[in-house]
């Protein structure tokens, strides 16, 4: 699936099960709150914390998923297109980090 037609998925998905999107700022906080989602997981996997009972039953692919769909919403809400954004974003790092990470000695093995 591309990113075009995921944002075409998730449009299709509001429009027939959900309404109407939430607004700009209702959508922000749920994005946010499902990258602490997301944080809790990774922390309890590959950092110091313990699972709570709560969170054993969560994955982390899971939670991505929550995450791009949120950030889809507010693609298609705010007219961006995420396909154009994500190119512009990675030519820009390109331009700007060709040699940087490269040269890093903390990034050499």
């Amino acid at each position: 699936m591309t990113i075009q037609e995921a944002q075409k998925l998730v449009d299709d998905w509001i429009k027939t099960h959900g309404v109407r999107y939430f607004n700009e700022l209702t959508n922000m906080v749920l994005l946010t709150e499902e990258v602490g989602e997301l944080a809790r997981i990774v922390a309890r996997k590959y950092g110091e914390q313990s699972f709570k009972e709560t969170d054993k039953n969560k994955e982390l692919d899971e939670e991505m998923a929550d995450i791009l769909f949120v950030l889809i919403c507010l693609a298609n809400q705010t007219g961006v297109n995420l396909t154009e954004a994500l190119t512009k974003s990675l030519e820009k790092k390109t331009n700007r980090d060709t040699n940087r990470h490269k040269s890093n000695p903390k990034l050499k093995e």
